[in-house]
């Protein structure tokens, strides 16, 4: 039975991950604006979901008579919902932002305004590998703390450890733990990764318009998402 509860855990989370639109929301938004290592932005949310995971299953083992655990995970699936549409309006704002950036007037010898539109080339890698660390950094502890509040949203969450409690040794249940935990790294981890592929191939093959449609979308996909989140724990 040892052989099979780490892949048994691994299994179970990559299903729970990838078949959550609201985890998919809530990290495509921060990938298609990094621009580069999205793949850790995927790990983040998993660690950051398994973390929280792991606080609310402590909670409702030792306090579930002392504290209101079933309150806190109901109104952490709304913070979820208003978080996720704060990423979406973000990601909104970014694509309005980055056109205002590459369309400006000036005023030329004759008086006339003319719009230039820049299509920027980066020649100095060193100095825009710097610049982009840091929006990328940021949006690495955007998703893990995203991923904690998804691990502590729902009791359902807890629910899906539970099959480690029943397992007959301290080992095995360990374990399912490490398995769930790795399964949820590996799972948003490679979307994350195939996402930023996809948005990488766009810019470096200048598709603008294709570029824009999937950050429009990635945003969109999050504020829907947020907001049947919230209609549905109301």
């Amino acid at each position: 039975m040892g052989d099979f509860v780490l892949p048994a855990g691994i299994l179970a989370a990559m299903l729970h991950v990838i078949s959550g639109p609201d985890h998919l929301a809530a990290v495509s938004p921060l990938v298609i604006e990094s621009k580069r290592k999205a793949w850790k932005i995927g790990i983040a949310w998993g660690v950051g979901h398994t973390t929280g995971m792991l606080l609310i299953g402590v909670l409702m083992l030792l306090f579930k008579e002392l504290i209101p655990v079933d309150a806190i995970s109901a109104y952490s699936e709304q913070i979820v919902g208003i978080i996720l549409i704060g990423v979406g309006l973000w990601a909104f704002y970014r694509i309005f932002h980055d056109q205002r950036e590459h369309n400006h007037p000036h005023i030329h010898v004759n008086g006339q305004p003319y719009i230039h539109i820049h299509k920027h080339r980066h020649n100095h890698e060193s100095h825009h590998q710097h610049h982009h660390d840091e929006p990328v950094k940021q949006n690495i502890f955007s998703s893990f703390g995203i991923g904690l509040i998804h691990g502590l949203a729902g009791i359902a969450h807890f629910l899906l450890l539970l099959p480690a409690l029943a397992l007959p040794t301290k080992m095995a249940v360990g374990q399912y733990i490490a398995g769930f935990a790795i399964g949820s790294v590996l799972a948003m981890g490679a979307y994350a990764l195939v996402l930023g592929r996809i948005v990488t191939y766009t810019r470096e093959e200048h598709h603008p318009l294709f570029l824009n449609g999937i950050r429009l979308a990635g945003g969109l996909f999050a504020v829907v998402i947020g907001s049947y989140w919230i209609y549905l724990n109301m």
